[in-house]
């Protein structure tokens, strides 16, 4: 096992509701400039392995809210092996308010991948490694792609970050308040309200109730692993990098095949701004989720099966046989 700092399993919060898959191990790594970021990995009974999917969150999300989709990559025989995003979950976080979503530079986010993959993925998983994200943690895969060409087979992504939209103002004028009050020396305010009570009718994540109430009652339960809105430099920040990773420029540099999972109903991304990533990406495949919303992996069954399946059918198995046994990872 890696130098990585471990810890007990009660790193990992559970609820009878929500259990923590089994045969895992959890920890603590150290992420760019120095912060304490946790992790876990989640090792599939299937012997071989497939390999290991890298998980990616989306903003404001946790381990936690990913038990029920590890459990199902790990019935495909693949491993997971993924980490709170710095400034949320159990990780980090930025400021003296600590539910304000903040961040420093994108940058830091891809420098934090890049250090999860050398610190626990390479020395305590099984290749081959790909890499499944949502959200915020698909534009930060996409930001990292072209450096990642040697280290990872195959990328699946939700529902990149790539444009916003059902706000109260257009992107337009979002990027242009964030950057001015960013520029200001005002990027730590809060753009916006807290959502993590927001009823369940018309909300843009996902048309499940039980996945809903479920991943709502993760925060309740846990309330130091919740996250209220981002501030004005997280939106800088996450914006301008979406602006230009989705550019024709940034696209040709990745080379690692890609599918993109495109919720034709998101009320967070753009479903247009996700097409259109697809259309300048030479390497990437567009797979539409008709009716989906944004939380793909939290969707109605009906949707959230379609999204797993591509991801199955995109993602080969190994051929060659472990060069030790899985049991000799524990």
């Amino acid at each position: 096992m890696s130098e990585a700092e471990t810890t007990t399993p009660e790193i990992l919060r559970s609820t009878p509701d929500n259990p923590v898959p089994p045969n895992h191990f959890a920890g603590f790594f150290t992420g760019h400039r120095g912060a304490k970021l946790r992790y876990a990995v989640f090792r599939s009974d299937i012997s071989p392995a497939r390999g290991t999917i890298v998980l990616l969150h989306g903003r404001s999300e946790s381990i936690e809210k990913y038990y029920e989709t590890i459990r199902d990559f790990n019935a495909m025989g693949l491993w997971v092996a993924t980490y709170d995003l710095r400034g949320q979950g159990g990780s980090d976080r930025l400021l003296k308010k600590p539910k304000k979503g903040h961040l420093r530079r994108f940058s830091d986010y891809e420098r934090d991948l890049d250090l999860f993959l050398e610190q626990i993925v390479l020395p305590d998983t099984r290749l081959p490694f790909f890499l499944v994200a949502h959200s915020t943690g698909a534009l930060i895969a996409l930001g990292a792609a072209p450096k990642l060409t040697n280290r990872i087979d195959r990328m699946a992504l939700a529902a990149p970050f790539v444009g916003l939209t059902g706000q109260a103002v257009s992107e337009g004028l979002i990027r242009l308040i964030a950057g001015s009050l960013t520029n200001m020396g005002l990027g730590q305010l809060s753009a916006g309200k807290d959502q993590n009570n927001r009823p369940f009718a018309g909300n843009p994540l996902t048309s499940d109730p039980k996945r809903f109430a479920r991943n709502g009652a993760i925060g309740k339960t846990f309330p130091e692993l919740e996250l209220g809105p981002p501030t004005m430099r997280w939106l800088k920040e996450t914006l301008k990098a979406g602006r230009r990773i989705a550019s024709q420029a940034h696209l040709t540099n990745i080379t690692i095949p890609t599918l993109i999972l495109a919720p034709m109903r998101d009320g967070i991304v753009p479903y247009g701004k996700q097409e259109e990533l697809a259309r300048n990406f030479r390497a990437g495949q567009l797979v539409n989720i008709i009716g989906g919303r944004h939380e793909l992996f939290s969707e109605d069954d009906v949707y959230r099966a379609q999204a797993l399946a591509a991801i199955e059918a995109f993602i080969p198995g190994s051929d060659a046989a472990p060069l030790v046994s899985d049991d000799a990872a524990a």
